[in-house]
């Protein structure tokens, strides 16, 4: 039987039972984070998360291990390949995958990298005086030339495409433009909560986005309730103000006189008043005439289309009226 380090069994056990009272596991692709920016990232998760990086032999191991008492685990040991790491936290798998998607951050090209997607580099002047770099950038295969004593691009120029990888000399001009065709960061590829195995696609979600569908649901659904009258909770009040209402306006157009109404019909019956005496202002006493003065102006109708919008809107019925009005409560 080969020998293993004493390190090795005290490495994995110590991670196997890390993972074992965690609350979240997760495996981490840390494929090409340059070691400045990981030590920076584990440092800035500190008290979010733990990251522990260890052969992925022994990662597979300690989750083996540690499925001896949270079973589920030994699937994550599944995830593990290439470079990569465990991560711990007490956060819900939902909750990590944002903080770990925090880290991203731009990168420079070197050469060699694959372009994640098109480079891009658009026409106009680029920020260098006229000399060498103009043989430098048209070498990259972009279409450089001096006008006016600037350097310029004369067309847009896709410099590489989507999978394509990238070209040393095409690196050190899109440095030189600061331009970051690289994304690097802690992604996680799946965690584990509970028994069950979160993959990255399940986690990847646009949180704003489907709060957003659920208000617009909700919303919805209390608008429903209002315009058909089903008691809730949530709308027997609008539901109650909207019956004062047409009571309120029924009441009003029966002339039935309530401590509520008489107030409403002396003045809508005051508004008729002064419509009938605008029609003979000849005999009318000086305290009439001085109220019509006083009296605020109908809105002047600009023409046939304002006459057309005002038979609509007496044509609302009274179903149409309860739905809008249901929409102000919602």
């Amino acid at each position: 039987m080969a020998h293993v380090a004493s390190w090795k069994k005290e490495a994995v056990a110590d991670l196997s039972t890390r993972i074992a009272k965690c609350k979240v596991v997760g495996i981490i692709d840390v494929h090409g984070v340059p070691a400045p920016a990981f030590q920076t990232m584990r440092t800035n998760l500190r008290g979010k998360a733990d990251i522990i990086m260890l052969k992925n032999t022994l990662l597979k191991l300690a989750l083996t291990e540690a499925a001896k008492s949270r079973k589920g685990l030994e699937k994550l040991a599944e995830v593990v390949d290439g470079q990569c790491a465990v991560v711990t936290s007490d956060l819900n798998p939902f909750r990590l995958f944002r903080q770990l998607d925090a880290t991203k951050t731009k990168m420079p090209a070197k050469g060699g990298e694959i372009a994640p997607d098109d480079i891009e580099i658009k026409a106009g002047e680029t920020p260098f005086k006229p000399g060498p770099v103009v043989g430098e950038l048209q070498k990259a295969g972009l279409p450089a030339a001096i006008e006016q004593g600037k350097v310029v691009i004369k067309k847009d120029k896709i410099l590489v495409k989507k999978g394509d990888k990238i070209p040393r000399d095409a690196a050190l001009v899109l440095s030189k433009l600061e331009i970051y065709p690289l994304t690097v960061g802690l992604n996680l590829s799946a965690a584990f909560e509970e028994g069950m195995i979160y993959q990255k696609d399940v986690l990847a979600v646009d949180d704003v986005k489907i709060m957003g569908q659920v208000w617009g649901a909700a919303s919805g659904a209390f608008n429903l309730s209002i315009f058909i009258g089903f008691p809730t909770t949530t709308t027997i009040r609008p539901m109650v103000a909207l019956a004062h209402m047409k009571a309120l306006n029924l009441a009003v157009n029966a002339g039935i006189a309530t401590h509520e109404t008489v107030k409403i019909m002396l003045a809508k019956a005051n508004l008729q008043m002064l419509s009938l005496a605008s029609k003979a202002p000849a005999g009318l006493d000086e305290d009439l005439k001085k109220l019509l003065t006083d009296a605020p102006k109908p809105p002047e109708k600009k023409g046939s289309e304002d006459k057309k919008e005002e038979k609509k809107e007496e044509k609302v019925s009274e179903s149409e009226a309860a739905a809008g009005l249901s929409g102000l409560f919602g």
